[in-house]
């Protein structure tokens, strides 16, 4: 694959995603939050197993080697981040405003940059260690935007959570990036989809109607299913530290879609912290390996 292609699979992965946040905001009216992050884990391990039974031998992956006996720790480890991850957004978002935790899902580039390199061994050239920074900083203007304070709310605490078990992931899934991707998906999908649906129900989450659990699945399978799918594709050729870099226009497409969708109009510190994450997104963006 050329790089340029992987470029485009990193950005496609992001606008997918992007509609995650959003919506999964609205259906928080009828699906309780543990519940909704199974859910949406489970219809991207269930779309991306049909794609590999009815297309087995076709598409892009399909002539990798499967998932081994030697991949067993990053795929355990990969499991468990992503039951832990997409619970910990659930619970963020049901606390905070949808426009500011797709803002605050871009702290995910700090976190898999700073694995990347201290555990992994990749280079942060000291550009993208000034990105880094300076998305930090942003994060922490949201973290007190809905409050007085300066202290982290507990839903922007909980979105932060989300962004370091995944940053963590991101690294784990690099290392299997030469896989055959969809066997990645669906491990993901039914494996942490399943346990989180568990863990709803030793809460007490009550199940949601058939249509609003097909509706989350459904945006489980666009927004993590193939969304994974395509960024596991661009790990493959640039690396995950420069995957994060371009799937970080996600958080902005969110951004976006939640203000079309709620017609709320967020205050001051906001619109502080987009500038300052847009200068810390293009500074990383930018910056060369």
């Amino acid at each position: 694959m050329s790089r340029t292609r992987a470029i485009f699979f990193a950005i496609l992965a992001a606008t997918l995603y992007a509609l995650m946040t959003p919506v999964s905001k609205l259906m928080q009216l009828s699906v309780p939050p543990v519940m909704e992050a199974g859910l949406l884990y489970l219809g991207a391990g269930v779309g991306m197993s049909l794609i590999y039974l009815f297309g087995k031998d076709r598409g892009t992956g399909a002539s990798r080697p499967s998932v081994g006996k030697e991949d067993l720790r990053f795929v355990i480890m990969m499991v468990i981040l992503d039951i832990a991850a997409p619970i910990f957004l659930m619970l963020g978002l049901s606390m905070s405003s949808p426009e500011s935790v797709s803002l605050l899902n871009n702290f995910e580039i700090v976190a898999t940059s700073v694995i990347a390199s201290l555990f992994f061994k990749e280079k942060i050239s000291g550009r993208l260690a000034v990105s880094i920074i300076v998305i930090t900083v942003s994060c922490l203007i949201l973290s007190v935007y809905e409050g007085a304070e300066l202290s982290l709310s507990r839903g922007s605490l909980f979105v932060l959570l989300a962004c370091v078990c995944w940053g963590l992931e991101n690294n784990c899934t690099s290392s299997l990036s030469d896989k055959d991707t969809r066997q990645i998906v669906m491990i993901k999908g039914l494996g942490s989809g399943a346990a989180s649906f568990v863990i709803s129900m030793i809460v007490g989450e009550k199940i949601p109607g058939f249509g609003d659990m097909l509706l989350i699945m459904l945006l489980g399978f666009l927004a993590i299913g193939l969304g994974v799918y395509f960024y596991v594709l661009a790990q493959s050729v640039i690396g995950a530290a420069r995957t994060s870099s371009y799937y970080a226009v996600s958080p902005f497409i969110g951004v976006l879609l939640s203000l079309i969708i709620f017609r709320e109009i967020p205050g001051v510190l906001f619109w502080i912290a987009l500038l300052v994450m847009a200068l810390g997104v293009y500074l990383n963006v930018t910056e060369e390996s």
